[in-house]
């Protein structure tokens, strides 16, 4: 395919770096950050774009660099690649907007805008690729930005710490998915999804296999947080902006999640790995939410809640059903506008009040009265309660589970979700409560950080009334991983 305009937005983090460093030698800061918002925007339209170019109506897009594939790296581009790229995109969208005024009062705006940039591309390029090896420079590039960003407010050791050992193991992970692509290339010949799945799908499988399905869960596993990978996100979202804990949450895991479900699913049958994916879904909800459960400090409490909502999707990936996953992928979509407007909200408070404790925002319902009923939203959300987003994806995911035979994972999720509203109350009646925290003073968080969570309090509200728009995009993802396998395969072979 010809390469269009779209695919230009992979270079927007040079294109942001040059436009800010211009912005800082002529005193112009706010052109930085309008322009920040303009590229955020050019990477959502760029996605629809492709889209409408012809997956939407079924087509398969391949752009390949340095030869034909196999042999060359490649995007293949189908309709579960642009699923998670939109989900990247609209949710990076809503960061950038929201960052104008949250980031206003720091430094070195230039090196951020630069690297949400980067993070959001480096998620792109994970969902386009068409082989390991482009998948592989893609997700150091989302990893790097990500460990920079995590430790970006460097004058205390808070995040420094949190952004080393995240660091640490992501480099990890990411050197036992390059075991796992070695491997994969010495059985092949080859890592291209493709060409790999018609080598080793269809044969018997051996211990080599079953070792590499176990390095690609454990390398993907680390930044996809799943327990016992997990134990870097807890320490990571305290101390990174309150944004970048949006992207970590909202997307970034989730990225990771689907990569490994395009690799498992591309190069083995799902029988192969259906009862270690529902063992690691009911471990990582149900670890997820009863440390949740002990949590006192807010940011810290939605880290361990994002760990559990991976273990919900996880319940879709061990089902190997096209429904299954057509709640995973909900479910993705979902978390990502639940839970990126859950740390944008909360961040709103951290901004006014200086606190994160749950016990020091008694009553801030009365001052920031916009901001606590989008906070209500997200966690109503994310508890999976009727008229939200969160509950279509949750039962979408319960009765996948029930009807893939895995009953007792459908009724340990129900549980969990139950469980998990004992905390997001527990916030919801201190913000909402008649006293007020000793020393609280605070006012309703500027205009545009509080439109972006009003905004995205409303879709989940909308997508919970009417969600056939996202559950068709969705339904085109899973569609075109199961019953589009052979059509995904055939356009390259």
């Amino acid at each position: 395919m010809v390469i269009t305009p779209s695919l230009y937005y992979l270079f927007s983090p040079l294109l942001m770096g040059i436009v800010g460093l211009l912005a800082d030698k002529f005193k112009v800061p706010r052109a930085r950050d309008a322009v920040a918002i303009l590229i955020s925007l050019w990477g959502l339209i760029s996605v629809w774009t492709i889209y409408n170019s012809g997956v939407a109506v079924g087509e398969i897009l391949i752009f390949s660099i340095g030869g034909d594939p196999p042999l060359g790296a490649c995007f293949e581009i189908d309709a579960m690649s642009i699923y998670v790229a939109l989900s990247a995109t609209l949710l990076s969208f809503l960061v950038t907007v929201y960052s104008f005024n949250y980031m206003e009062h720091d430094t070195r705006l230039t090196e951020y805008y630069a690297l949400l940039s980067a993070l959001t591309v480096g998620m792109v390029g994970v969902a386009f690729a068409g082989d390991m090896f482009t998948m592989f420079l893609f997700w150091e590039m989302m990893g790097i930005s990500s460990y920079s960003l995590v430790s970006f407010r460097k004058d205390s050791p808070g995040p420094i710490e949190a952004g080393f050992k995240y660091m640490i193991m992501g480099s990890v992970g990411s050197t036992i998915l390059f075991f796992g692509m070695a491997m994969l290339y010495g059985m092949a010949g080859t890592v291209n999804f493709a060409q790999m799945s018609s080598v080793l799908r269809d044969g018997p499988m051996n211990i080599w296999l079953y070792l590499i399905l176990a390095l690609l869960i454990v390398g993907f596993g680390v930044k996809s947080a799943i327990v016992p990978m997990h134990t870097w996100l807890p320490d990571a979202h305290p101390e990174a902006p309150s944004t970048i804990s949006a992207m970590l949450s909202g997307m970034l895991i989730e990225t990771a999640l689907y990569a490994l479900i395009r690799v498992i699913y591309v190069l083995f049958e799902p029988s192969i790995f259906s009862t270690t994916m529902a063992v690691l879904a009911f471990i990582t909800m149900s670890l997820g939410n009863i440390m949740a459960l002990r949590q006192n400090d807010l940011k810290r409490m939605l880290a361990y809640s994002s760990i559990a909502q991976v273990g919900y999707m996880l319940i879709g990936v061990s089902t190997g059903l096209t429904y299954g996953l057509l709640g995973t992928f909900l479910h993705i979509f979902n978390h990502s506008l639940m839970k990126g407007m859950a740390f944008l909200a909360i961040g709103s408070i951290v901004h006014e009040t200086g606190t994160r404790d749950i016990n020091g925002i008694k009553g801030i319902s009365r001052m920031m009265p916009f901001t606590t009923i989008a906070v209500i939203v997200s966690f109503l959300g994310l508890g999976g309660v009727p008229g939200t987003n969160g509950f279509i994806s949750k039962f979408i995911l319960f009765n996948a589970s029930i009807g893939a035979g895995f009953s007792l994972l459908a009724v340990f999720g129900v549980l969990n979700s139950a469980l998990s509203m004992a905390y997001y109350l527990r916030v919801i009646m201190t913000m909402l409560n008649s006293d007020i925290s000793e020393g609280l003073v605070a006012k309703e968080a500027p205009f545009l950080m509080v439109g972006v969570t009003i905004i995205m309090s409303i879709l989940i509200i909308i997508l919970g009334l009417y969600p056939s728009p996202i559950v068709n995009l969705a339904s085109e993802a899973s569609t075109s991983l199961i019953d589009g396998l052979s059509n995904y395969i055939g356009a390259v072979i």
